[in-house]
């Protein structure tokens, strides 16, 4: 509460711009940016003022135009042609055009100015009616791209301690795990304009929430002329970012109004105050700034009006019945949501962070420190209890922070693999939540300290502009490739069956041109004659990788049994390093199959190539750790002996 940035007086005698905003109107292979300003005349300003406003492009191209003011506002146009469009990450380019408005006074005094960066591109949310429902699906310039991100929430509890460079870095991790979206949530706050510029040069969408999150509110005369000013002044602030994908009402609001247990009560009056303030007076108010960016009611929604907010065929999803209600990850697999802007699994944070706060003698999840560094009530018990359906109990602490770690990314790529090889059907994955505002234990795949958690280096994989996953029913395995490439790529998966001591039982490959913006079957494994006892189901597991131009992707093994009751034999890892002028080359062998390997020092941090990998006999991965990805100096012997742990260390 109270004053959060930095205050300035800003002083004029003549007249300033009170608005400045910009409407794009596509056509064949030409935009028509029209440049609309409203004026404010102060004191005793009398005569004609006049407008000016210049448009460089990416590529040094500029356009310039003039106009006299006698009024209260004036509108400039610039016809482009051959734009250069603006993309999401992953589909193309994201340049973008500097804007320079000029207002000056019958001397030719300059009065004031405004700079803004704009990215041109067209951008809706398509929610026409089909086969199973409403589509909820973003379609930029013409693309409906399938939206892959996660949820981003205040990065410190402490605000001062945010800065630009700090912020550019967390968003510069979501672009190398292959982000393509971000959901700024309600419960937050607007962010800098280096927020929003950062995303723009980034090509990350960002789905905005308006600042409400479960909660109850008074529409009172000056709640709603309060809320309207803010709105109003932020969409302004921000409306012409390339990046902001949507206006989103609010967080949950709806969902609480509708059956879900948050508390609300049942006060028609305050439930009335709900529907005039997220259907009518906010939309009103955005639609009064920025006429032509779509508004969402709430999140979750099927539309509004209470009419089954969450339901899997409209609009966008929360689902928390993995995790919250405990459910396994195959629920997953029972949904075909047309949009996922909400669901995630918690784990504990990298050991060295839980160092940063903890003694010897408290590192114990159920310790009292541990306890206050977790805000989700019996979380850390429900923690261990999917560890006991999935895995045998460490022994170790620092074995049982990897475990959750590993459960987090399983849980979370279970959904992700399922909903993209639904491509149509589903079309948009944010799980909760990509960062922390302090140390603790949570939902996010990048801890306090930017400490990729497995789940980070899984999301770089699930959400790759080409995947290639695996789905298995009873023995049959179906393999597909899921691409969100704009060209035909060709692939080619391999795949083996291997049994007890890592033997080649069978193996096969198929060649596919996986079709753009679409899945593409890539063959199915009829393993389950090999899998009828259960001392087969202990021992046999498929690995598969893909091939491309681009090289092989990592390999994937699939176990036919829980983790927890596989016959793990030990691996015995072996890794060489390589150095090179500006970086490492690791290279990791196993004797036999290794799953969920995953290489780290308690001296230093680094970002690898993957990580939390699987590696199997005769097939090593070969990682890339770049120097500018290590938090200090190191000599290639020390990271010879970087610790390793494995699925087999889980006991």
């Amino acid at each position: 509460m109270g004053i959060f940035r930095s205050i300035e007086l800003r002083a004029a005698s003549v007249a300033r711009f009170a608005d400045v905003g910009v409407r794009q109107t596509h056509g064949e292979n030409a935009v028509d940016i029209a440049v609309e300003t409203e004026l404010e005349r102060l004191g005793r300003a009398s005569g004609s003022l006049t407008v000016h406003a210049s448009l460089t492009g990416p590529d040094g191209r500029s356009w310039q135009e003039c106009a006299v003011c006698s009024g209260g506002g004036q509108a400039l146009a610039f016809h482009v042609d051959a734009p250069q469009l603006w993309w999401p990450n992953g589909y193309g380019e994201h340049p973008l055009y500097a804007l320079h408005v000029e207002l000056s006074g019958t001397d030719g005094a300059v009065l004031d100015t405004r700079d803004l960066n704009i990215g041109l591109r067209t951008l809706t949310v398509k929610t026409d009616p089909d086969e199973w429902g409403s589509k909820f699906e973003f379609c930029v310039n013409g693309v409906s791209i399938f939206a892959m991100g996660a949820n981003y929430i205040p990065e410190d509890s402490i605000l001062t301690r945010i800065t630009p460079q700090r912020t550019e870095q967390l968003l510069r991790q979501c672009v190398r795990a292959n982000y393509n979206t971000i959901r700024v949530w309600g419960g937050g706050y607007f962010q800098d304009d280096s927020f929003y510029d950062c995303c723009d040069r980034l090509g990350l969408l960002v789905w905005q929430d308006l600042l409400f999150a479960c909660a109850v509110y008074e529409l009172t005369d000056s709640f709603a002329q309060s809320i309207v000013a803010e709105t109003q002044d932020n969409v302004r602030r921000l409306r012409h970012h390339a990046s902001i994908a949507l206006w989103c009402g609010n967080n949950e609001l709806e969902w609480g109004w509708s059956g879900w247990d948050m508390g609300f009560g049942n006060d028609p009056h305050r439930r009335a105050d709900y529907i005039k303030q997220f259907e009518w007076l906010l939309p009103q108010a955005v639609k009064a700034v920025d006429p032509d960016r779509f508004y969402w009611v709430a999140s979750p929604s099927s539309g509004g009006g209470f009419d089954d907010p969450n339901d899997q065929n409209r609009g966008d999803v929360h689902y928390w019945e993995v995790w919250h209600r405990l459910k396994p990850f195959t629920e997953y697999r029972k949904y075909h949501f047309r949009f996922c802007s909400e669901f995630g699994f918690q784990s504990f944070p990298s050991p060295k962070t839980i160092g940063a706060f903890t003694l010897p003698e408290d590192r114990n999840v159920f310790s009292d420190v541990m306890e206050c560094h977790q805000k989700n009530g019996t979380a850390n018990g429900r923690i261990l209890m999917y560890l006991a359906d999935n895995f045998l109990y460490p022994t170790r602490f620092e074995t049982l922070v990897y475990a959750s770690q590993v459960l987090q990314a399983e849980a979370i790529r279970y959904g992700v693999e399922h909903w993209r090889a639904n491509r149509g059907r589903c079309m948009g994955s944010l799980y909760w939540q990509v960062n922390d505002c302090w140390p603790v234990a949570s939902w996010s795949s990048l801890d306090y300290y930017n400490r990729w958690k497995p789940l980070h280096y899984y999301a770089k994989n699930f959400y790759a502009p080409l995947l290639c996953s695996a789905a298995d029913a009873q023995g049959l395995v179906s393999l597909r490739v899921c691409s969100e490439q704009l060209r035909v790529q060709k692939c080619t998966v391999y795949w083996q069956l291997r049994g007890a001591q890592d033997a080649v039982l069978l193996e096969g490959q198929q060649t596919v041109d996986a079709q753009p913006l679409s899945v593409t079957p890539a063959g199915t494994v009829d393993c389950a004659s090999w899998l009828t006892e259960k001392a087969q189901r202990q021992t046999v597991y498929l690995c598969y990788w893909m091939e491309t131009e681009a090289g092989c992707t990592p390999v994937s093994v699939l176990l036919f049994c829980k983790p927890k009751h596989f016959r793990f034999a030990a691996p015995e890892l072996s890794l060489s390093v390589q150095e090179q002028e500006d970086a490492f080359i690791l290279t990791l062998a196993a004797e036999h199959m290794a799953k969920y390997v995953w290489l780290d020092s308690p001296d230093f941090d680094f970002i690898l190539s993957d990580n939390c990998l699987d590696i199997v006999p005769g097939r090593p991965a070969v990682l890339i750790l770049k120097k500018s990805d290590i938090s200090r100096a190191v000599q290639a012997d020390e990271l010879k002996h970087l610790d390793t742990l494995c699925a087999y260390d889980i006991r």
